[in-house]
């Protein structure tokens, strides 16, 4: 038990500090993790997937396309002079994934395009919207700015949310969340998270006064439910699947969605958010 827990610590550690200097540190250590990330976790998820025999997933072309969907994305945000035509390749594979179960002759082809074209979407398309949260453009200068606070601020109140939920839950939890899904989850440790998240949303108002507080608070509460939600989603998963951890990648963590299941809805979420403050 002890060792389970300093391995975990361990792990945490390493894991916080990794995603945050390459965060912080410049965009290329940005888009090199999320490249990173981005194929690891739908090659994962294809692993899962096709463990059941029953879905054939081909699982270095989707990881692929993760990786490149994150790139050309992070290219378009970057580069002026990008255009869409950067996505023609990443075009290209969907359709490859589409016509090669023409000629593979596998028993549930329709299910193979499903899970595949799921992991593009499910996966590869929240991180790939990492770039429109770290990237801005300046309108009057025409240059593009990296600003790290923005995507890092999702992963904050992420862990805020988890930790604060975890503590208040186990001190005065007790009505369930979700029970049919996360017997664990209650509404007093979702609650308390969700303080936790908001109350440091202040914090980087004050800190980073380029959002309003309330702006910030918003951003906050977005990324508790949805970050909720895509828990749930993945906890669902794998209860389908029968497993307890998506991997085990990450000694003590389990597998890269198990770290990142929360961020797959928080991170699309929040681009709709702030998306919105500008209309």
């Amino acid at each position: 038990m002890k060792n389970n827990f300093i391995q975990r610590a361990v792990t945490g550690l390493l894991f916080v500090t990794v995603l945050v200097g390459c965060i912080l540190y410049s965009p290329l250590s940005f888009g090199i993790l999320f490249t990173i990330v981005s194929a690891l976790s739908i090659h994962e998820f294809a692993r899962l997937i096709n463990k059941n025999g029953e879905i054939s997933l081909n699982k270095t072309i989707t990881s692929l396309g993760g990786a490149y969907l994150f790139l050309a994305l992070m290219s378009f945000c970057t580069q002026q002079n990008a255009g869409a035509r950067v996505f023609l390749p990443y075009l290209a594979l969907l359709l490859y994934l589409m016509i090669t179960e023409l000629y593979l002759k596998r028993k549930n082809p329709v299910g193979n395009w499903a899970y595949s074209m799921l992991s593009q979407l499910y996966i590869a398309l929240p991180f790939a919207l990492l770039n429109v949260l770290a990237f801005q453009n300046s309108p009057e200068t025409g240059s593009v700015s990296y600003n790290p606070i923005l995507p890092l601020s999702i992963f904050v109140f992420i862990w805020l949310s988890d930790t604060g939920a975890y503590c208040v839950g186990s001190l005065i939890g007790k009505h369930r969340l979700f029970e049919r899904i996360s017997p664990k989850k209650s509404w007093e440790g979702s609650i308390g998270g969700g303080a936790f998240s908001i109350a440091s949303s202040f914090a980087f108002s004050h800190f980073f006064p380029f959002m309003s507080g309330w702006q910030w608070a918003g951003l906050a509460t977005v990324v508790v439910i949805f970050g909720t939600w895509g828990d749930l989603s993945e906890s669902l998963m794998k209860r389908q699947l029968g497993i307890k951890d998506s991997g085990n990648i990450l000694p003590g963590h389990g597998g890269m969605l198990d770290r990142f299941d929360s961020a797959l809805m928080a991170i699309p979420a929040s681009v709709v958010y702030l998306y919105a403050l500008t209309l």
